[in-house]
């Protein structure tokens, strides 16, 4: 009898087991649709490869993916930049850390007129989104390339008016971001960012005067629980989205208006 029950105890066992395994082993990753599904979906096949599955569950809008992160119904999400995580975790008091970098959309500047930014004359108009987000990315990126300076303090939301320098005194217009491609025919420049670049059938790494890069502050990543930044699945699926076969994939299937943000084989 004792051996009979020894044996279906150790059945018992190895019939869980695999379960258990597939348990610890098993990640959910909250995200929005979009580019960031498509993503996800090579960085899961990267990840099963390396023995860890992930389930990709989709939200509708951007406040859901960190909320339901923050209440564990998720594991990990990736769908946000950096500015916004902060902003909305100091917002709602949420202890949630970024624990990779995934990739940039970058904003550039465009031009009908000129082919450089190196090319602007004193008293050129340059257009840039009226939002305070994407007008102080615009300013950022017009600071990063030399021409103008902005008061520190003004961080990542400054406006035309938190300009300290502007030594060939271009003349900053505010305008609709959905109408910064149609600007194009009245001023020098103007900065667009993905989300109307596109549809206006411009591709940044191939039409933009100036583009941001992989460093940029807006850098998209994949956001933990603070508990739970250093835990050895999350950590792995770090890995396998910043895989050359996930950067390649970007690269491919975006033309450039995406762009990773990790280390790949260039």
């Amino acid at each position: 009898m004792r051996k009979t029950l020894a044996i279906l105890a150790a059945a018992l066992i190895s019939l869980l087991a695999p379960q258990a395994l597939q348990a610890q082993d098993s990640i959910k990753v909250g995200t929005t649709s979009g580019a960031d599904v498509e993503i996800l979906e090579k960085a899961r096949d990267a990840a099963a490869k390396d023995g860890l599955t992930v389930e990709i569950i989709e939200f509708s809008d951007y406040v859901r993916p960190n909320l339901a992160l923050a209440d564990k119904e998720v594991d990990l999400n990736s769908f946000q930049h950096l500015p916004y995580l902060e902003s909305f975790t100091q917002e709602r008091k949420l202890d949630l850390t970024s624990i990779g970098t995934t990739y940039v959309s970058p904003i550039g500047f465009f031009s009908k007129k000129i082919k450089s930014l190196d090319e602007l004359k004193k008293g050129d108009s340059l257009a840039v989104p009226n939002d305070p987000t994407n007008g102080g990315r615009a300013l950022l990126l017009l600071q990063k390339a030399g021409f103008i300076k902005v008061d520190p303090a003004a961080g990542l939301t400054a406006t035309p008016n938190d300009i300290t320098e502007n030594e060939l005194e271009l003349k900053i217009i505010e305008v609709d971001a959905a109408q910064t491609p149609r600007s194009l025919e009245d001023v020098a420049a103007a900065a667009i960012n993905n989300t109307f670049a596109i549809p206006a059938g411009l591709i940044p790494v191939r039409d933009a005067i100036y583009l941001e890069d992989a460093d940029s502050p807006y850098v998209n990543v994949i956001v933990a629980r603070t508990e739970d930044k250093d835990n050895p699945l999350y950590q792995k699926f770090v890995q396998a989205y910043q895989s050359q076969e996930v950067a390649e994939f970007i690269l491919s299937r975006f033309e450039g208006s995406t762009l990773p943000a990790f280390d790949y084989k260039k």
